[in-house]
């Protein structure tokens, strides 16, 4: 493990609040990066600091080797988050990030006997249920592009941008891979409770896959179904920022 991370380049503190009773830690989906929660620190409680996280490859760290494995993305997250978990905290991500965030929950369980008090998992089925597409992250550039059109999360502008898309496919590939090669390990399930959303037009995801995560917690387990398709988090971004201030205020 590289000695010279710090969580400084991971954790993002767009509104630091050393007051808050808790810390909602928010990871991005594939593509994405810690401005994909630009909107949640003025929309939620306000003894709650937002953290969003930004992986190698986006952002300020665009120069930086994206990962293509799960694996050392929780193992390096681990070790980088740990002095910030000295306050309750929650977790909070959506499609790829969903998937990163519970696997971090599971090994912050066994490696460091951390938990979070509330995980929300947004836009991903559940771990244990296999992705039914073929993976799409080596496709050919043409093919991938058109297989990236069906998630209607990159403007038009930017896709017919050669030169932008030269410069972000590296890191949607290596964001993709690191979905598409995850294998789920059965574990106890998690103690502290799950939340799950969704776009009622996500052709990705439908209920039943959201369903499912109620097998990963021994705690409560509710869903909530939203207009919008699989980033419906942007569509129907005040609706899910309500119910999420609800749902963190009966945490606290």
């Amino acid at each position: 493990m590289n000695a010279t991370i710090t969580a400084n380049s991971w954790i993002t503190y767009p509104k630091p609040n050393p007051e808050a009773k808790l810390r909602l830690f928010c990871f991005h989906y594939a593509g994405g990066g810690a401005l994909s929660y630009r909107a949640f620190p003025g929309n939620l409680p306000s003894d709650v600091e937002v953290c969003p996280i930004e992986l190698p490859g986006r952002g300020f760290r665009l120069l930086e080797t994206p990962f293509t494995e799960i694996e050392p993305v929780i193992e390096t997250l681990a070790l980088t988050i740990l002095s910030s978990l000295n306050k309750p905290f929650a977790f909070f991500g959506h499609s790829m990030g969903a998937l990163v965030s519970f696997e971090l929950a599971r090994l912050l369980r066994k490696q460091y006997n951390q938990s979070p008090l509330h995980l929300f998992v947004s836009g991903h089925r559940a771990p244990q249920i296999p992705d039914r597409d073929p993976p799409i992250h080596a496709l050919p550039e043409t093919e991938f592009l058109r297989q990236l059109c069906r998630y209607n999360g990159t403007p038009k502008a930017v896709l017919e941008n050669a030169e932008l898309m030269e410069l972000l496919l590296p890191t949607l590939r290596a964001d993709f891979a690191v979905v598409e090669t995850y294998a789920y390990t059965p574990e106890a399930p998690l103690d502290c409770p799950i939340a799950a959303f969704g776009g009622l037009e996500d052709w990705k995801v439908g209920i039943e896959d959201l369903e499912a995560w109620q097998k990963q917690t021994n705690s409560a387990f509710s869903l909530e179904m939203f207009p919008g398709d699989h980033f419906y988090l942007h569509s129907a971004q005040t609706l899910l920022l309500q119910r999420l201030s609800q749902l963190l205020s009966a945490v606290e």
